[in-house]
């Protein structure tokens, strides 16, 4: 009983949270209320252990990119699909799979987490893999300075119990070693995964990582370390990523397809395919790891289409201006119609200066609370705007109105909350299902 009246509770109040329009993080605030231990205990459940995904940006879509590598070798995973990254939002997604007496049907946990909760939350999950994708400008107003998150994400990883894998070109975490884990005696094992040179050079404003300005006393620095998984090819829907190192399939490349465009997305899938060789050592193969890309679906809102009437919407999320930055970037043509928002998700967007918008020739709609702002630095920037809109509501009606473009894809440029919105009123309520 010491499960069934808390988890009954947290699912009622589920119920109740999702008939009002979406998911919430209130069931599992009240599940950790009742029940402290909700999830040391539910977690401890798994055979595989739990693997951390962190990082400024990606995890999203890593965490889906790996869950789905490691279904595609026959395990059954949980995961918190809809990013719910807070203790409380893990608890809520837990509720979704746990039963009333606590158990658990899973092999293994693969978690986005967040930074600031990365540490407290390893207490809890004892994670046996940190993942750390990059340090970038985000959330300055939350987090104050990029080193901050940093410090946050190698403190999680010493909490590794036996592996580790690390940005190589990252000049925060690619030096990152291993070491003797704060939960046990045993020596994690750090693997890396990173970009070929030439191609982060291509880029149109490289991978966007923030920096701590060169070398560390000892001279040495990111770039000197080798990866163990590395994007050495990029095509408009596809990588190629070679394999190096210890883990199992060295020596080898493969050939995925990407669930949405852009440099950034192969460094993602490096990162997931990598985390996957260490987790499953032996039992990793390279063909399910494959036909795991080939049969992926975008992580809602990053690259996913939706129907809008006869034409499709293609969604592009951001919350920084990294993010934002490099999805720009991954545009393959200057797109013909383009809905910009962002609301008040995004407290300061003072960045959006630093954002280079070349790539668009004009905005239909501009919407959400920042409207105004957003309007003032594309009017700075030269591009012409048809429509300031801040209901975003209204916003999606005037871009429906429009004609069908020639393409038949409508740009919906959106940071988290104006996504959400817009999927519902696409008719596409549902993140956990979708995902």
């Amino acid at each position: 009983m010491k499960y069934f009246f808390p988890i009954l509770l947290g699912r009622l109040a589920r119920v109740l949270a999702r008939a009002r329009g979406g998911g919430s993080a209130y069931p599992g605030y009240l599940v950790l209320k009742l029940l402290p231990t909700f999830l040391t205990d539910v977690t401890q459940q798994f055979d595989r252990g739990v693997l951390f995904v962190l990082g400024s940006n990606g995890k999203s879509t890593t965490t889906h990119m790996l869950s789905d590598i490691m279904r595609s070798h026959g395990l059954r995973v949980f995961t918190n699909p809809t990013g719910a990254n807070l203790p409380q939002g893990i608890a809520s997604a837990l509720l979704s799979e746990v039963s009333l007496f606590g158990k658990l049907k899973a092999d293994v946990g693969v978690l986005e987490v967040d930074e600031a909760f990365a540490v407290e939350l390893s207490g809890h999950l004892h994670p046996s893999t940190v993942l750390m994708l990059n340090v970038q400008v985000d959330q300055l107003y939350r987090f104050y300075e990029t080193s901050r998150v940093a410090d946050m994400m190698t403190d999680t990883a010493a909490t590794a119990t036996t592996n580790v894998v690390t940005n190589r070109d990252d000049d925060y975490l690619g030096r990152y070693e291993s070491q003797t884990a704060l939960s046990t005696p045993v020596t994690q094992v750090t693997t890396r995964f990173g970009a070929s040179a030439a191609l982060v050079t291509a880029a149109p404003h490289g991978l966007q990582n923030a920096s701590d300005f060169g070398r560390t006393e000892d001279g040495v620095a990111a770039a000197d370390f080798s990866a163990d998984s590395e994007v050495t090819a990029l095509t408009a829907d596809g990588a190629t990523i070679a394999l190096g190192g210890t883990a199992g399939s060295s020596g080898e490349s493969l050939d995925v397809r990407l669930p949405a465009r852009g440099l950034h997305y192969a460094v993602d899938a490096a990162a997931a395919i990598q985390t996957a060789r260490v987790s499953l050592g032996s039992e990793f193969r390279l063909d399910r790891a494959v036909g795991a890309f080939a049969a992926m679906k975008p992580a809602y809102g990053r690259g996913e289409r939706l129907k809008i009437g006869s034409d499709e919407a293609e969604f592009v999320m951001f919350k920084n201006a990294a993010s934002l930055q490099l999805n720009l970037d991954a545009l393959q043509s200057v797109p013909e119609q383009v809905l910009l928002a962002i609301d008040e998700g995004t407290p300061d967007i003072s960045w959006i200066y630093d954002v280079d918008f070349s790539s668009l020739d004009h905005v239909d709609v501009v919407s959400g609370a920042k409207a105004w702002q957003i309007a003032l630095r594309l009017e700075h920037a030269g591009i012409p705007i048809t429509t300031v809109e801040p209901d975003i509501e209204k916003a999606i009606e005037l871009m429906k109105a429009l004609p069908a473009p020639s393409t038949k894809t409508k740009n919906f440029i959106v940071n988290y909350e104006q996504m959400m919105i817009a999927r519902k009123m696409l008719g596409y309520p549902d993140l956990e299902k979708r995902a």
